[in-house]
């Protein structure tokens, strides 16, 4: 359970400025990245074939080989993004770590992609199973959506559109899928205490809350894929896992890309998610 802490005056009391550089530290390979986000809705059956020991593994080993590609070719929710971006970037491999990056955090690649092109994608890849809800996803595209995971938490999935129906549910899923970020606090064993902010609901808005404490896990009887954290140091988060630590850069992306995706929901589409709740 989550303990409310109370905030410093600016909300993270150690967070990197805009001018930040990234700590210097080896790239890590596309595949892995995508093991290591991918693993938490796979381990809990809800994204891609079943195969998370499999992915667990290589998101620790950090090594990569043909199976672990034709596996990422199994989710078939990541997958068409990472093709798309890849596509758009003139880049060959859709696991490279740049796309990879791209889709679950955010990075330049996302900042150059024509908007008509990704409208056309989600043509092709949604519309037949968005029905009804088609024609307000393509009101999100002029806004100026973009191929990053939280459009597709805040935009594709239909949990944005249940918010309204006096169930906890909706809002956890949201908080728990999209992914976000978490400032580690202490390590304690296979679990990592965090301050993160999570995701709130007032009745006609979404809105990251202040921040609070929040116990995730870190690694399986002492096996993790990020080892060694650090009290200050920032992380990724996907469902209760810690995923990766984030540079700077990749904490600035991830929270700019989150934060757009919030506003098109609340305000710049008509039929935003929360006001289709109020009818």
């Amino acid at each position: 359970m989550a303990m409310t802490e109370s905030p410093q005056p600016n909300g993270w009391p150690t967070a990197p400025g805009p001018a930040a550089a990234d700590t210097a530290r080896p790239t890590i390979p596309g595949p892995t990245l995508f093991a290591r986000y991918a693993y938490p809705p796979n381990e809990r059956g809800s994204c891609g074939p079943p195969q998370h020991r499999t992915l667990f593994e290589y998101g620790v080993a950090a090594e990569v080989d043909p199976g672990l590609e034709l596996l990422a070719r199994g989710f078939a929710g990541a997958w068409p993004y990472l093709e798309f971006i890849a596509g758009v970037s003139k880049i060959p491999d859709a696991l490279d770590h740049r796309v990879v990056e791209a889709y679950w955090l955010g990075n330049g690649l996302l900042d150059r992609i024509d908007m008509a092109t990704f409208g056309t994608a989600l043509m092709d890849r949604f519309r037949k199973q968005m029905g009804r809800s088609w024609s307000h996803l393509t009101e999100a595209i002029p806004a100026g959506a973009v191929p990053h995971h939280s459009f597709h938490v805040f935009h594709v999935y239909p949990w944005v559109g249940l918010l309204g129906n006096g169930r906890g549910e909706p809002l956890e899923v949201l908080q728990r899928c999209r992914i976000r970020w978490g400032q580690v606090v202490s390590v304690l064993g296979d679990e990592v205490i965090v301050r993160s902010q999570p995701l709130h609901y007032d009745g006609r808005r979404l809105h990251l809350g202040p921040p609070e404490l929040e116990t995730v896990t870190g690694g399986i009887n002492g096996v993790a894929p990020v080892s060694d954290l650090q009290p200050g140091e920032w992380v990724g988060l996907h469902w209760g896992w810690v995923c990766d630590r984030l540079t700077p850069r990749q904490l600035r992306n991830l929270r700019r890309f989150t934060e757009l995706h919030l506003q098109i929901v609340n305000e710049r589409v008509v039929h935003s998610g929360p006001a289709m709740t109020l009818g």
